[in-house]
């Protein structure tokens, strides 16, 4: 089931990532995917609180944690710049689901990149 919500659908999640060439893109589509997988299941789970959020963008979190090998594999990383563009990431995801008060740094509290 794909996001219905109108701002996930109209956004270019990782846009940061695909305009520069030491991200290899067939890498950052799943990082892509593993974003909308989030949609698809705050859309699904309805969250009521940040506590149920945070739950549910940790764990995506999690998914960015294993993905950080295949980009290694291919000699790139989740560096300095795809830190910050997968967090507003994160962040613009709570936004358009009505949770702007979110702590970007609570969304992805379990990374480690």
């Amino acid at each position: 089931m794909a996001p219905t919500n109108q701002q996930i659908t109209d956004h270019a999640f990782l846009r940061g990532m695909y305009d520069d060439g030491y991200f290899p893109d067939h890498v950052v589509d799943r990082g892509r995917a593993i974003l909308l997988r989030l949609c698809e299941r705050i859309e699904a789970e309805q969250p009521g609180d940040l506590a149920a959020l945070y739950a549910l963008t940790q764990a995506a979190t999690e998914e960015f944690n294993a993905l950080e090998a295949e980009f290694e594999a291919v000699g790139s990383g989740i560096e300095t710049v795809a830190r910050e563009v997968i967090a507003e990431d994160f962040w613009f995801v709570a936004s358009a689901y009505g949770f702007a008060e979110a702590n970007v740094e609570e969304l992805v509290a379990t990374r480690e990149w």
